[in-house]
C-alpha cells in the first residue's frame, strides 16, 4: 500500500493533482482545500489512503497522517463513500468536524454539501467515541482561538516547541497575511525537513 508520497506537483485541478515522484506521475484525489493550496513545481508531502478495488487503485492525498485517519474514520461510516468523505473534508477542516462531531452538532454537520441528517446522525453515533479526548479539545480550543493556527498544526503533528519556535521564525514561511494556512504548513514542513 502507498501511504506516503513525498515529490513535486506536476499538474493540479480542483480536487485532484499529479505528483511526480522521481518521473513516476501519481494521480492523487485530494480535499478541495489541499489541491488549491498546491502550485505547479511546488515540492509536497502527502500522506496517503490507498483504495485497491479489482479495476483500479486510486490514491487520496493529505497535508497531515491526522487529516488521513479523519477521512478512512469518516468511510466506515455506512453510506460515506470516498467521495462524501473528500466532500466533508473539503467544505470543513478536520478540527472543526472532530468538534461538530464531538458536540454532537446535527445541524452542523447538515449544512454540509451532500450529507443528510440521518448520515449526519450515523457520522455522531458511529464516531463519536472514536475521535481521542485530546484532539477534540485541541479543536475546541483551536475553534475558540482567533490566533495563528499553524503552531496548533504543527504540535498535532508531533513537532517539539523549539521546532514549531524555528519554523514559525523562518523568513520562509509566509505570515498568515501572505498566504492560507495550507501553504503556510507546506512551507513549515519543507524548513523543517532541512538539516540544522
Amino acid at each position: 500500500m502507498i501511504a506516503l508520497l513525498r515529490g513535486s506537483i506536476a499538474q493540479r485541478d480542483t480536487d485532484t493533482a499529479v505528483v511526480d515522484v522521481n518521473g513516476v506521475g501519481y494521480l492523487v484525489n485530494m480535499p478541495v482545500t489541499v489541491a488549491r493550496d498546491l502550485t505547479t513545481g511546488e515540492d509536497v508531502v502527502l500522506h496517503i489512503s490507498t483504495t485497491v478495488r479489482e479495476d483500479a487503485i486510486t490514491l487520496y492525498g493529505f497535508i497531515s497522517p491526522e487529516d488521513r485517519t479523519t477521512f478512512e474514520m469518516l468511510r466506515e461510516v455506512n453510506g460515506v463513500g470516498p467521495r462524501t468523505a473528500l466532500g466533508i473534508l473539503s467544505q470543513m477542516d478536520r478540527t472543526a468536524l472532530h468538534a461538530a462531531i464531538s458536540n454532537e452538532e446535527i445541524g452542523k454537520l447538515t449544512k454540509l454539501k451532500g450529507l443528510g441528517k440521518k448520515t449526519a446522525e450515523r457520522l455522531v453515533l458511529e464516531l463519536k467515541n472514536k475521535i481521542p479526548q485530546t484532539v477534540a479539545a485541541a479543536s475546541a480550543a483551536g475553534k475558540a482561538s482567533s490566533a495563528d493556527p499553524l503552531p496548533l498544526a504543527l504540535a498535532q503533528l508531533d513537532y517539539r516547541k523549539t521546532e514549531i519556535d524555528r519554523a514559525m521564525n523562518s523568513e520562509d514561511v509566509p505570515s498568515m497575511d501572505e498566504a492560507p494556512v495550507g501553504a503556510r504548513l507546506q512551507a513549515a514542513l519543507r524548513v523543517l525537513s532541512r538539516p540544522l
